[in-house]
């Protein structure tokens, strides 16, 4: 049985009238345009939806303000899950090396492993077809190559070298650092990459048109290291065309091996061929070997050549079709073919690659303090789940209202890189946000109902008595509490401090000022309280240097759990207060 996919413009087939002019149009876009429409159709539109979902869907200022039913400032939450036809983590769900790297090293079930397999399902018809239509970097890097890489000749290399198989040897690393329980997908899977470049270079354009440049937080190192890293991924095109997807992406590779085991389509090459060298020229892939028989494991069915052939002698149809194909030459010809030799070779540098970086990961970098316990987004996973799980995607970013979450730098080295924590004195938590739950394609962050959010502790806001302006006497403030009050949490209390003296030395009722106490129990370290001290007292005043309340994480101070709920947690500690409450009134009636 015979599987045609044959869906390019014949070369043989010129036209008149308009298709005649339809096909020169494609030709002053380019030669794969011409050849190959309909796949660059579907580049164009899959790229549109990556664009539509990361700068509308993801962009979180279209809730309307005011205060629903339940007294909640905003509804961040159900104006998001509005906009939310296709999951905004679509693209970062569909590479399989994100779900499977974050499935081995946080030793856990990742939701997005379905997606992994559904897409891997599909490569079984169209092999490679993620990385040849679907992936948005890939079509990132045409474009790329499209105005900038064509024009730039000086830096080309061969074709052959010794970076020809890299990729699989960076996947190796990825899987092996994995099995180490350290998480490197982050660093060089494709969407990641993208998803982290665009939210790091174009997201604060986007913040600074729409909302005011003084809503853009400061860079820092770990930024412009992203970033040098996603132009550098860009700029090998400047070696060869599509450098990166052909040598170097390890998700890429992952495709490839699939392609190699599991394909049930291929490209084939007829007996018609003339050997004129067409197809080689214009593949995008370098899927095609000097005999112009086909290397399975790179090519994407992108059937670019099947338009450029002039005799008509390449056909996409099913792997075990041989009516009238041309043989293949002698395997020696092809020194490119991955070899056992080749992937043993592979498996051995990623070894020693994995080995080297999970050193490096295991070594605090200059700077970095090994006690420093950053405050994680609310229904985060225990720390060292979290940070084997978090893919560094910087999608938690781009959804967070107020830019609450930021990515830390080397604060932790390398291995807080990039992850999202706290930054109370930038904004605080909105409460009726649980955006960046629903937008992680890992589980580093649970994506669990709003109320879960709403009693999942972060941390605990601490008071700093030695500064705080009503505790040393200096003047009356209350807007931390007034800020927790207009978020629902009422978490914090006054006592009356620096009262003034009658005659007797008795405190005069009512005089002195009121300090803020924060009630443990009912604080989940939102940072709202930190963050309107630091703004009013700090930065507009600049009656103090920091904030006198701040938010901390450790010592039991926020709820890090992999399974159950928050609201059970509560609930379990509000049983234990009462029966205290209970004991103490016991204990008291028997004192009497």
């Amino acid at each position: 049985m015979s599987l045609n996919l044959n869906i390019f413009l014949p070369h043989r087939r010129i036209g008149k009238g308009k298709a005649r002019s339809f096909r020169s149009l494609l030709r002053t876009i380019g030669p794969t345009w011409e050849y190959s429409p309909y796949r660059r159709l579907i580049q164009v539109l899959c790229f549109s939806i990556f664009l539509v979902l990361f700068f509308h869907v993801c962009w979180p200022y279209s809730a309307t303000p005011g205060a629903n039913v339940q007294g909640w400032p905003s509804h961040y939450a159900e104006d998001f899950a509005s906009k939310e036809i296709l999951q905004p983590e679509a693209f970062l769900a569909l590479d399989p090396l994100v779900s499977i790297s974050a499935a081995i090293a946080g030793r856990r079930w990742v939701w997005s492993l379905t997606w992994a397999a559904a897409i891997l399902a599909l490569c079984v018809i169209v092999p490679r077809g993620f990385c040849g239509v679907i992936c948005p970097l890939g079509t990132l890097i045409d474009l790329f190559d499209w105005v900038i890489g064509k024009h730039i000749q000086r830096f080309r290399v061969k074709r052959d070298g010794w970076w020809i198989h890299l990729k699989y040897g960076i996947l190796s690393a990825v899987l092996i650092s994995a099995l180490c329980g350290i998480l490197l997908s982050g660093f060089v899977s494709a969407i990641p990459v993208l998803t982290r470049g665009m939210q790091f270079i174009l997201a604060p354009v986007q913040m600074g048109v729409l909302r005011g440049w003084h809503q853009v937080p400061p860079l820092h190192l770990g930024h412009y290291f992203s970033i040098f890293l996603f132009l550098g991924v860009l700029a090998s095109g400047l070696l060869r065309p599509r450098f990166w997807c052909r040598y170097l992406c390890p998700s890429g590779a992952i495709f490839s091996l699939s392609a190699l085991l599991t394909r049930v389509t291929e490209r084939k090459v007829r007996k018609e061929c003339v050997d004129c060298g067409n197809c080689a020229a214009v593949c995008p892939f370098d899927a095609i070997k000097p005999d112009y028989t086909t290397r399975a494991s790179d090519c994407t069915l992108c059937q670019t050549c099947g338009g450029a052939c002039s005799v008509g002698a390449i056909r996409f149809t099913s792997r075990w079709d041989r009516e009238d194909v041309r043989s293949a030459t002698d395997g020696s010809a092809d020194e490119r073919s991955l070899s056992r030799r080749a992937f043993l070779g592979c498996m051995c540098a990623g070894a020693a690659m994995a080995t080297g970086t999970r050193h490096l990961f295991g070594t605090p970098l200059g700077g970095s303090d090994p006690d420093f316990l950053p405050v994680r987004p609310p229904m985060s996973l225990p720390e060292q789940k979290f940070l084997r799980t978090c893919i560094r995607c910087g999608q938690c970013f781009k959804v967070c209202p107020n830019n609450v979450l930021q990515p830390l730098g080397f604060e932790q080295g390398l291995e807080g890189l990039w992850t999202p924590a706290l930054a109370a004195n930038w904004s605080g938590c909105e409460p009726s946000c649980a955006n960046c739950a629903q937008v992680c394609p890992s589980g580093a962050i649970r994506n669990l109902p709003l109320l879960q959010k709403r009693v999942a502790h972060m941390g605990l806001a601490i008071v700093t008595k030695q500064t705080c302006l009503p505790c040393v006497g200096k003047e009356a403030c209350e807007i931390c509490a007034n800020e927790c009050k207009n978020a629902g949490y009422n978490a914090i209390e006054f006592e009356r401090v620096h009262p003034e003296m009658d005659e007797d030395g008795m405190p005069i009722e009512g005089s002195g000022f009121l300090a803020p106490v924060v009630i443990k129990e009912k604080c989940v370290g939102c940072g709202i309280c930190q963050s309107v001290c630091h703004r009013m007292n700090v930065k507009t005043k600049h009656l103090l240097n920091r904030a006198a309340i701040t938010v901390r994480a450790g010592a039991g101070r926020e709820d890090r759990i992999s399974h159950g709920l928050y609201t059970d947690l509560r609930a379990e500690e509000e049983k234990e207060r009462l029966r205290h409450q209970k004991e103490r009134n016991k204990n008291f009636g028997d004192f009497y």
